[in-house]
């Protein structure tokens, strides 16, 4: 029999390569950006076109490569960063695999051009398809621009794959506030098809923050500062009354890398016990420092998931940390915050000295019993007069003797109940989340919260895109602040919401100004409505929708929709019953989960069966 084991050829390799470095444009940019800093640049810009799928270009003026490196820089597992294998285990760079551009490049077309600062010329190479089509000399600054082109032209069912441009862009801007964050010292700029989205010059890490969240940011952080033998932890956590329904603004940096960790999250969430509303959750951005040769940083492909030595340690310094800062700056409650004020000493009163002991006097000869004239005493005892026929007051009381041998039993439950079906309810609620309602065939078991989202989801869906809705206008208009990313994207959708029955008046710098709102929600519901919205139209929630207005209609039917645990009468029962089922998919929710299921009578019969 033949041999059927073979080795791959090199750009097959590297396509396999590239399926788990490359996942979308933002995983290009991450690693791009991370090239730059390990450069020891400066100043990095960053250039997007169709949200990555044409071009991705990272401009930096770090030390740049020499022609040999620049070539060989394309090579699988070609790296400067490791020699050995424990230098695994003591990483100070970024990347250090060596298989970003050499994954990059099997994937996409890309032009590099480097020069070192001691050249007089630079390198420019061109490569398609992890194939060299040009290399030659040029006239380039300093540092190394790299431009990666038709991103996935060679695997187009990897590009089939790509979300919306909305959606990949939002992808890459996280990619870029994460390296943007960690990184304070470097001056960023990024440009999406020509139109500048951040210019972030050289700061402190407070004022990086606020430059790319907004101005609004600064008044939200509490400092965190402690340093240990195991961790240095710097950074802010957010004041309590600022928290979100949404998850976003939490970020987590190990040795000037963004990783994800729920374990350490948890110690977060458990800082802010009693501080935060259910369901709200803090923003954060921590810093850790800990030595090279307790964290392994090698687990996963995009290096985003860490493994600690000592995270039990670790969970306990941070909540311990974070939980002394929230009470260090009173957001949280002191340790005397049962104190009584009342026995607070008086400003007036604090350098007195302690009033004279007042002095006790008793009479001897008081005696509350005695009743003649010659008592001293102020206090006059006068004894009730007995009624002379008390004995009959408890005559009443006598029970009576009965003979239970004659007693007539009679049911206590109306049968009769069970019989007519007019004089029962025609629906009732259980736990609070499910309505029953009988049907000819048997039972039908209703989702409350799943059957309100259909209602209000075709309801807002005909707004939209057929009749206008109704809107009440606000005595005061509401000012809610937003970063830049999401007043821009609240612009392209503002039309659309006024459809809805919002009405927004001109915009403010990081403000929008809403003064009208839908008739359907109330004025404390309207900063959780749109922030819930503006994250679902970011992700694109379901993947598959046919449009932006139909994320909207989604995401405004889940956030207003009854929730499980509501209790209701009966008229709100049969309400959402009869308006379900005139809708015109009462069978499952905008989700696509099923509302209600049926249980017929011949299945409840087999289940009295032996």
């Amino acid at each position: 029999m033949s041999d059927i084991i073979q080795l791959l050829p090199d750009h097959v390799a590297n396509q396999i390569a590239a399926g788990e470095v490359v996942q979308r444009p933002a995983s290009v940019v991450k690693e791009l950006l991370e090239n730059a800093i390990d450069a020891d640049a400066t100043s990095i810009k960053l250039l997007i076109k169709d949200a990555g799928k044409t071009l991705i270009q990272v401009i930096d003026n770090g030390k740049g490569m020499s022609e040999t490196d620049a070539r060989f820089c394309f090579e699988r597992h070609a790296t400067s960063k490791i020699k050995t294998a424990n230098d695994l285990f003591n990483l100070q760079t970024k990347g250090f695999r060596g298989e970003a551009l050499a994954s990059i490049a099997a994937i996409a077309h890309v032009a590099l051009k480097t020069k070192q600062e001691n050249q007089e010329l630079g390198t420019h190479i061109k490569i398609e398809g992890s194939q060299i089509i040009t290399q030659e000399l040029t006239t380039t600054p300093k540092g190394t621009s790299i431009a990666v082109k038709n991103l996935f032209y060679n695997i187009p069912a990897r590009r089939n794959f790509l979300k919306s441009n909305s959606v990949e862009t939002r992808h890459i801007i996280d990619e870029f506030q994460r390296v943007a964050l960690v990184h304070p010292a470097i001056s960023f700029s990024m440009y999406h098809n020509e139109n500048e989205v951040y210019r972030l010059e050289k700061s402190n890490l407070r004022k990086r923050i606020v430059a790319v969240l907004g101005k609004k940011t600064n008044e939200k952080l509490v400092p965190i500062d402690e340093e240990t033998d195991v961790v240095t932890l710097t950074g802010f956590v957010s004041k309590p009354e600022f928290a979100k329904k949404k998850r976003g603004e939490q970020f987590f940096f190990v040795n000037n890398r963004f990783v994800k960790n729920a374990y350490l999250h948890h110690a977060i969430v458990s800082a802010f016990d009693g501080l935060l509303s259910s369901g709200y959750h803090p923003s954060y951005f921590l810093y850790l420092t800990v030595p090279t040769n307790t964290i392994d940083i090698n687990i996963h492909p995009t290096k985003t998931e860490v493994k600690f030595d000592n995270e039990k340690i670790l969970y306990a310094i941070i909540r311990s940390t974070v939980k002394h800062s929230l009470g260090q700056y009173n957001v949280a409650p002191a340790l005397d915050f049962n104190r009584d004020a009342t026995l607070d000493v008086p400003y007036d009163f604090k350098n007195k000295n302690v009033y004279k002991e007042p002095s006790i006097t008793v009479d001897s000869s008081f005696n509350p019993f005695k009743t003649d004239s010659n008592n001293t005493s102020n206090f006059n005892y006068k004894r009730e007069k007995q009624p002379q026929d008390w004995e009959s007051l408890y005559t009443a009381l006598e029970t009576p003797k009965i003979d239970i041998h004659n007693i007539e039993v009679t049911p206590t439950t109306d049968l009769n109940l069970f019989e007519s079906e007019n004089s029962v309810a025609k629906t009732y609620q259980i736990h609070r989340k499910y309505i029953v309602s009988t049907v000819k065939s048997g039972i039908l078991f209703i989702n409350q919260n799943l059957a309100h989202q259909r209602i209000l989801y075709e309801e807002y869906l005909e707004n939209i895109t057929v009749k206008e809705a109704m809107s009440q206008q606000l005595l005061f208009p509401l000012e809610i602040n937003f970063s830049k990313d999401d007043i821009k994207l609240i612009e392209e959708i503002k039309t659309d919401l006024e459809s809805t029955g919002f009405l927004f008046d001109t915009s403010k710098n990081e403000t929008i100004v809403v003064k009208g709102i839908p008739t359907t929600i109330s004025e404390s519901q309207v900063t959780m409505i749109i922030e819930e919205l503006l994250e679902d139209i970011k992700n694109e929630i379901p993947d598959s929708s046919f449009s932006q207005l139909d994320v909207m209609a989604k995401s405004l039917a889940k956030s207003l929709a009854i929730k499980n645990g509501i209790q209701l009468n009966t008229e709100e029962q049969e309400n959402i019953v009869g308006r379900l089922f005139t809708c015109k998919e009462p069978n499952h929710s905008p989700l696509g989960k099923p509302i209600f299921i049926t249980m017929e009578l011949n299945e409840i019969d087999k289940k009295f069966e032996l």
